[in-house]
């Protein structure tokens, strides 16, 4: 009972709303329209969505894209002005073709990046960010870049290999530390205050986007060859065998979960459900939402919310207006009982539910 009550008290915490009209700041501390504590919103999209390909830690033999930093070089030769970049950035994301490509070299490689129907405005965001941030970088990139650009000047646009501070999760506010939850149990939410609570919210999050970068690099490649019927196969046959993979190579639990399984073995249990419930209502409520950790017997229970982009809808939309008949058709082939569908854009369709040693 302890546990839906803390629930409870967060579900009523989502739906204050700010006396000034702004989002109350969780976890990055941003809302839609504003920027709080110095952060971007674009940090958070580039991030959760472009490092699934552009990331910096990825080994060479297994890219899929150039690294982010690469991309912003070569946007930035010639004295491009701010505007120049953001428009740029537009331009490309409308039509991708190897006509309107600055990297031929990179298309020569990787072939033409696949159109990804992202709102504008978050193309936008993302070369904001870009544009005036310093991002991270392959250990061999700055080398790479004066062997063929230099001029004994370097870029000074990455941090070097590895997340840096690639969470995304900025000085979030938390919401305190711990809902007393009764047997030896402590829920957290967001990133806190506690510097032990935000390492745990911090690795549960890696966890989580690592999984979720190797899930989206195959999914962009099923896509890329065989269209999105492909895109459904691959779940079909590869998803949930990725995650346990990951899931070891991790030493922890690793679940995506949903009230709304697409494949029944994706059900989310009674506690699961709870959390969906929660991360709903604020999303509902327009509120950045962080991790929520849990402590039980020496184990930290990590819970984040799955949302839905544009993408998404291709596989997860309302049935012939997002999901194409051919689609569907397979859907309904592959999974009988699929309850996935019916979803709008920034909808929480279920959650990562992860349990790693303390």
């Amino acid at each position: 009972m302890r546990i839906i009550y803390c629930i409870a008290v967060i579900i009523v915490l989502a739906s204050c709303k700010d006396t000034k009209g702004k989002t109350t700041p969780i976890g990055d501390g941003l809302s839609e329209n504003n920027l709080v504590d110095g952060e971007h919103p674009g940090k958070k999209i580039v991030e959760t969505k472009c490092y699934i390909c552009h990331d910096a830690t990825t080994p060479e033999a297994n890219r899929l894209a150039p690294p982010m930093a690469a991309v912003k070089m070569r946007y930035q030769m010639g004295g491009t002005t701010k505007n120049e970049f953001i428009n740029d950035f537009v331009e490309w994301s409308r039509k991708p073709s190897r006509e309107k490509s600055k990297m031929p070299g990179a298309v020569q490689r990787f072939g033409v990046m696949p159109y990804l129907p992202y709102p504008e405005e978050e193309i936008k965001q993302i070369a904001d960010y870009l544009y005036d941030n310093e991002i991270d970088q392959p250990e061999w990139f700055e080398e790479h870049y004066q062997m063929n650009h230099g001029n004994g000047q370097g870029q000074g646009m990455g941090r070097g290999q590895g997340m840096g501070n690639g969470q995304g999760m900025g000085n979030g506010q938390g919401m305190g530390r711990g809902q007393g939850m009764g047997n030896g149990r402590q829920m957290r939410m967001g990133m806190g205050q506690n510097t032990t609570d935000t390492d745990f919210s911090a690795l549960g999050l890696k966890y989580a986007l690592s999984t979720k970068q190797q899930l989206g690099k195959n999914l962009i490649t099923a896509i890329q060859q065989k269209g999105t019927v492909g895109a459904v196969t691959f779940c079909n046959l590869k998803a949930i065998k990725l995650t346990d993979s990951m899931a070891i190579v991790h030493k922890a639990k690793i679940k995506r979960v949903s009230d709304k399984p697409r494949n029944p073995d994706n059900q989310a249990n009674a506690k699961e459900l709870d959390y969906i419930n929660v991360f709903k209502q604020m999303a509902k409520n327009g509120m950045e939402i962080s991790p929520m950790t849990e402590e039980v017997n020496d184990q930290i229970h990590f819970y984040y919310p799955i949302t839905t982009n544009t993408m998404c809808l291709q596989c997860h939309g309302i049935p012939n207006e997002n999901v194409a008949f051919e689609t569907l058709t397979t859907l309904r082939k592959l999974y009988p009982s699929d309850l996935a569908l019916g979803y709008d854009v920034d909808e929480v369709r279920g959650i990562w539910s992860i349990v790693f040693d303390k």
